[in-house]
C-alpha cells in the first residue's frame, strides 16, 4: 500500500467541506437515490440469535425503504438466512423489489447504483467503502469507519480522489437537540469547557462461550465473510455477532459503541487529535473466548493544558441506579451540560437546572442528510474525515490497552511517538489480493 504523503493528506483535509460532484449537482431533488445495502444482518446483539430481530444493517434497510428520497436496488449479505429475512421485510415497502445478492462486486459493477450502504462486520467497513468510491458510488459507512487507522487514512483519501460523499454512521451529529447542545457549549453556556465524560454502561452481554471448529453452515459464504482479513478456520461462536470480541475482525466495545459518545465529546470540545492516551481495563466477567476487554476506562488529553476526555465502558452487567444516567457530560468552569438519548440539560455550578432541550432522534434524520448531501443540497453532518478522527480515538484507546502503556501522539504527523509496538498496530495484514488501495 502506498503511504499517504503528509502534505498531501493535509491538503485533502483542507477540503473536508462537501465537494459537490457533477452528478450530485445534476440530480433532481425529486429523483430517488438508488442505493444498495451491504450487510443486512439479523441478530440479538450477542444474545440468542433470532431472525426476528434486526441487526444494524437490516434496520438501515427498513429505514432507507421508508424515505421518499431513496430506492433500494440491492440487498447484499453472505448469510442467506439474513438476506431472505430482510428481503421479506423490505420488498413489500417498494414498488420494485430489490435484488438479493451475496457478492457485493455485482453491486459495484452496476452503474445505476448511486450509493453503497456498508453495514458489514468492522473489518469490511473501509475496504468496501474504498472500493465503492473507486467504482463511483457515494457511501454511507457504519461506525467504526475502519478496522485500523491506516484504513481510515485511505478511506479519506479515496473520498477526496473520487469526489464522493462519504457519511459516517455517527448519527448523533444529525440529532437537533445534540446540535443545539453543542451550539450552547460554543456560546459559553458552561464557561470554559474542561472535560468530557462518556459512558457506555447499560449493556448486559452474555458469555460467548468456548468456540469449537465446525463445518461452515450451508447458508454462509465463510470465505467472502472473511474478505480482506487473513483466513481463519470457522468456529461456532464467531457468527453472526460474537466476532466483535476478536481483534482479528472487531474493534472492542470502544470501536463498537464508544465511537458514538467519543464523537460527541470531540465535537462538543472542538478538538481533533489527542496528544496522550491511557487505557486500563480487562476481561473481568466471563472466562471464555473473548479477546477484547469487557470493562474499560480510556483517558485522552488534548494538548498541554487542553481539555480531557474520559470514556468508561462496562458491557456485562447493565446499568445500575448508582451509575451515571447520562451518556456524555461536559464539565465547565461555570456549569455542566449533560446529554442523554434525545435531550440535554444544563446545570449551574450549584447543580440547578437552568436550561434543557429535546428533539426527534430518529436515525432517518442522518440518512436523509446523506441523501441531501449526495444531491448537493446539504453538507454531510458526519463527513468521513470527522468520522475518522473520532474512530481514531477508539483505535488509540484499544492500542493503549493492548500494549499496556500510555501513548504519546503527534497530531501533526498523526503517529504514535516513541513506541514501535504501538505504531505497528496502525495497520494490519490482509489476505493476498485484498489489500485496500487508492
Amino acid at each position: 500500500m502506498r503511504k499517504l504523503d503528509r502534505r498531501e493528506f493535509l491538503g485533502m483535509a483542507a477540503a473536508s467541506g462537501l465537494a459537490l460532484t457533477t452528478d450530485a449537482l445534476a440530480r433532481s431533488p425529486n429523483e430517488r437515490l438508488v442505493i444498495a445495502i451491504m450487510g443486512v444482518s439479523r441478530s440479538n446483539y450477542g444474545r440468542t440469535p433470532t431472525l426476528k430481530t434486526r441487526g444494524r444493517g437490516a434496520a438501515l434497510a427498513m429505514n432507507f425503504s421508508a424515505l421518499p428520497g431513496a430506492e433500494i436496488a440491492y440487498l447484499c449479505d453472505v448469510d442467506q438466512r439474513h438476506l431472505d429475512a430482510t428481503m421479506a421485510e423490505v420488498a413489500p415497502k417498494q414498488a420494485k423489489p430489490p435484488k438479493a445478492v451475496k457478492d457485493y462486486r455485482k453491486i459495484l459493477d452496476d452503474k445505476s447504483v448511486d450509493a453503497l450502504i456498508v453495514a458489514t462486520p468492522d473489518h469490511w467497513h473501509a475496504p468496501a467503502a474504498i472500493l465503492a468510491c473507486d467504482a463511483g458510488k457515494h457511501v454511507y459507512v457504519e461506525k467504526p469507519c475502519c478496522h485500523n487507522p491506516r484504513e481510515g487514512e485511505l478511506l479519506v483519501e479515496a473520498a477526496r480522489k473520487h469526489k464522493r460523499v462519504v457519511q459516517h454512521g455517527t448519527q448523533r451529529r444529525s440529532i437537533p437537540s445534540h446540535i443545539e447542545a453543542v451550539d450552547a457549549l460554543r456560546k459559553g453556556a458552561i464557561g470554559k469547557v474542561l472535560t468530557a465524560r462518556c459512558y457506555y454502561l447499560f449493556n448486559d452481554r452474555p458469555t460467548i462461550g468456548r468456540g469449537k471448529p465446525a463445518p461452515v453452515p450451508d447458508y454462509l459464504d465463510w470465505s467472502l465473510w472473511q474478505g480482506p482479513a487473513p483466513e481463519r478456520e470457522f468456529k461456532d461462536n464467531f457468527h453472526p455477532y460474537h466476532w466483535h470480541w476478536f481483534w482479528h475482525w472487531g474493534t472492542a466495545e470502544l470501536g463498537n459503541n464508544g465511537v458514538h459518545t467519543l464523537d460527541v465529546a470531540r465535537w462538543g470540545l472542538g478538538v481533533d487529535y489527542p496528544t496522550q492516551i491511557s487505557t486500563t481495563g480487562g476481561r473481568l466477567r466471563y472466562d471464555d473466548d473473548q479477546e477484547t476487554p469487557d470493562t474499560v476506562i480510556a483517558t485522552y488529553k488534548f494538548g498541554d493544558g487542553g481539555p480531557m476526555v474520559v470514556w468508561e465502558g462496562r458491557s456485562w452487567g447493565g446499568k445500575s441506579p448508582a451509575d451515571v444516567q447520562h451518556q456524555v457530560v461536559f464539565d465547565g468552569d461555570k456549569g455542566t451540560l449533560a446529554i442523554s438519548g434525545s435531550g440535554y440539560q444544563i446545570f449551574d455550578p450549584g447543580g440547578q437546572e437552568v436550561a434543557k432541550g429535546t428533539s426527534d432522534m430518529s436515525d432517518n434524520l442522518h440518512l436523509q442528510n446523506f441523501i441531501d448531501a449526495v444531491r448537493g443540497t446539504a453538507k454531510a453532518n458526519a463527513e468521513i474525515e470527522e468520522g475518522f478522527k473520532s474512530t481514531l480515538l477508539s483505535h488509540l484507546g484499544n492500542t493503549s490497552y493492548r500494549t499496556g502503556r500510555t501513548l504519546k501522539f503527534d497530531p501533526k504527523e498523526r503517529r504514535v511517538v516513541g513506541d514501535k509496538e504501538a505504531q505497528a498496530q496502525w495497520g494490519r495484514e490482509y489476505r493476498p489480493g485484498w489489500e485496500p488501495k487508492v
